[in-house]
């Protein structure tokens, strides 16, 4: 019997990591879309990232985390009953507006909530495991326009940016889709949901 292939080759991982350090970006498969990652903590970075979408900072970005326990901070302040169903919903294709306590305005979009997750996609799990923190994911599109939900249609957009001068810039990890339809649901802790999944 052949051993189960890890959720992330080590190559790859390495290289993933590398562009997230510095800087990059990183297109990756998540449970029904491709997404756009990088590092939350480098203004440059998410710079890049709203650039090549097209996107206002205003609207804020979702992290996704390997685990639960990487949402700790957002979850402290959560009435129990309220982050146990939270903490159930992971790993899933569930995104939570939770409480900010510790990302900076360009992620939040100035608002003191910030959207988090903990993804079904053990590779997108495992990604933010070898970076060894939480990391932007946001589907890889243009502004207005469909998710990727093929990987063709992500390389279509990493063509805007793989120039000799910023090659560096961007890399494409290996992957493929959990074959969900739709990007992941998006609930607050009011009962509301932003954005419906299936």
């Amino acid at each position: 019997m052949n051993a189960q292939r890890p959720a992330l080759q080590p190559w790859h991982g390495r290289l993933a990591v590398r562009a997230l350090r510095q800087g990059g970006l990183v297109l990756h498969a998540t449970e029904g879309v491709w997404g756009l990652a990088c590092d939350p903590w480098n203004p440059v970075a998410v710079e890049r990232l709203l650039a090549l979408k097209g996107r206002s900072a205003g609207k804020g970005l979702i992290v996704i985390g390997a685990a639960k326990e990487c949402f700790g901070d957002e979850l402290a302040g959560v009435e129990p009953a309220r982050r146990r169903e939270v903490e159930e919903s992971w790993p899933g294709a569930v995104t939570w507006v939770l409480p900010n306590r510790r990302f900076p305005p360009w992620i939040t979009g100035g608002r003191h909530t910030v959207a988090v997750r903990v993804p079904a996609h053990p590779q997108a799990r495992a990604m933010c495991a070898a970076f060894g923190g939480p990391l932007v994911s946001t589907s890889a599109n243009r502004a207005g326009r469909p998710p990727a939900r093929r990987r063709l249609q992500a390389v279509a957009l990493a063509r805007r940016v793989r120039r000799p001068r910023n090659a560096d810039h961007l890399y494409l990890l290996p992957g493929e889709t959990l074959g969900r339809r739709t990007p992941s649901e998006i609930r607050t802790l009011q009962g509301q949901r932003l954005r419906h999944g299936t």
